[in-house]
């Protein structure tokens, strides 16, 4: 792994507002989900995603981001209706607590993200990267940010069949480019797009370890990179751990990806990946 030296994305404008990346930033989970893999259940009404969000929020959270179908390995997509019935009425509610954050909506159907930016969602967090139609000129048209995620197949097929991949990092970065090439066609300004390279989408232990030590080869792509560790499998494969005791390991694993060059740390617990960041920025600027 090399350090990268201390290199910040220009500020994406949001709402009127500047979403700055002179600090790591981090990205607090809210899965209004019955079978999400780690946190399925939880959050069952709109009273305990407030509370939820108030605790993330206090704990350093700049960005929350907001799902209603889960994304786990083998889990079954949901209809538009019920994704919505599950996400708006929280948005509605986070808007109306006029948090000093911005919110995600974490969606690959189009329909569904326009129905969360008319009620306060700025940044689409697509991890399909674009696959509906309809999604980049949406982006364009409000005017949202993106992320563009890497997946092989989908959230019920990714983890079947033969992991294989010539260059993990050379193939992640070569389909990002073109999903950035993809957004620039429809008019989204590439200042308005992140990359994720999608850990646990399609990929092995080895693969999830060898992309967090090698971050710095998205930063070519010249957009901030999303890193979302969170709970999953490969550091319960590392550790020996259960899903419910992966906080330190997704600390560690955030401060190395963020000495490698990412920028957005997308995590269910905001306090310990916090001070991890702390202590790897403060590696990076005595650099």
């Amino acid at each position: 792994m090399k350090i990268s030296p201390v290199s910040n994305p220009p500020a994406i404008s949001l709402a009127g507002r500047q979403l700055s990346f002179e600090s790591p930033l981090l990205m607090g989970i809210l899965n209004i989900t019955p079978d999400s893999f780690s946190d399925g259940g939880q959050l069952t009404n709109v009273d305990s995603v407030l509370q939820q969000a108030n605790a993330l929020v206090s704990a350093g959270a700049t960005i929350l981001d907001i799902g209603g179908e889960s994304s786990r390995p083998g889990a079954n997509p949901v209809s538009e209706d019920e994704e919505k019935a599950r996400v708006l009425p929280v948005l509605e509610a986070l808007a109306k607590e006029s948090f000093p954050i911005f919110l995600s909506i974490d969606t690959y159907k189009a329909s569904v993200a326009k129905a969360a930016i008319e009620r306060g969602a700025c940044i689409i967090n697509d991890i399909s990267a674009l696959r509906d139609p309809e999604m980049a000129p949406l982006a364009a048209r409000t005017g949202a940010a993106l992320i563009l995620m890497h997946m092989r197949g989908t959230p019920e097929t990714m983890q079947k069949g033969k992991l294989d991949y010539n260059d993990i990092t050379s193939e992640i970065s070569t389909f990002l480019e073109l999903s950035i090439s993809k957004a620039l066609e429809a008019g989204i300004p590439k200042t308005k797009c992140m990359v994720d390279p999608g850990l646990g989408f399609g990929k092995t232990t080895e693969h999830n370890l060898k992309l967090t030590g090698e971050m710095d080869s998205l930063l070519k792509l010249e957009c901030p990179i999303v890193y979302g560790p969170s709970r999953k499998r490969f550091l319960g494969d590392v550790t020996g751990h259960p899903v419910t005791d992966r906080d330190r390991a997704t600390a560690a694993a955030c401060a190395i990806a963020r000495l490698a060059g990412a920028h957005i740390f997308r995590v269910h617990n905001i306090a310990e990946v916090s001070d991890a960041l702390k202590m790897a920025e403060a590696v990076r600027r005595s650099i």
